[in-house]
């Protein structure tokens, strides 16, 4: 007797929640003594330490877990905003057409105000959703 194994595909929202559940546990990674010296307190960013008896590469009991491959995020979803849109940088009025659907524009830091004023106004009218609208 042969049994069929019936797979139900689970939609987006099922691994955003996943994602979601997954980076509440995930811990805050921090490079070796980050606590020590103020140059790193004020920016610390995880680095892998590399000294012969560093306690954080030896994994000791007691010291913060390194990054590894399993606090990731699901494929599906690596790399969605929390609405499950793809966001797409955009520097000008032209790159407006390029957005298909299941994206989100987001405009680029760098752009002005008059320019910024121009985009919102061309995505209004092509009702293209937008991250970051404020001026």
């Amino acid at each position: 007797m042969i049994f069929k194994l019936i797979i139900k595909p689970k939609g987006m929202g099922h691994y955003l929640k996943i994602r979601r559940k997954l980076k509440r546990k995930k811990p805050e990674f921090l490079r070796t003594n980050w606590y020590r010296k103020k140059a790193f307190r004020n920016d610390p960013k995880w680095r892998w330490g590399h000294g012969r008896d560093n306690k954080f590469r030896l994994k000791m009991k007691g010291k913060p877990r390194p990054p590894e491959p399993g606090y990731r995020s699901p494929r599906k979803v690596r790399g969605l905003l929390p609405n499950g849109l793809k966001p797409v940088i955009i520097h000008n009025v032209e790159e407006l057409t390029k957005i298909k659907e299941g994206e989100i524009a987001v405009i680029h830091h760098a752009v002005g105000k008059r320019k910024r004023q121009q985009i919102l106004e061309k995505a209004k009218e092509l009702s293209i959703p937008i991250a970051n609208p404020v001026l």
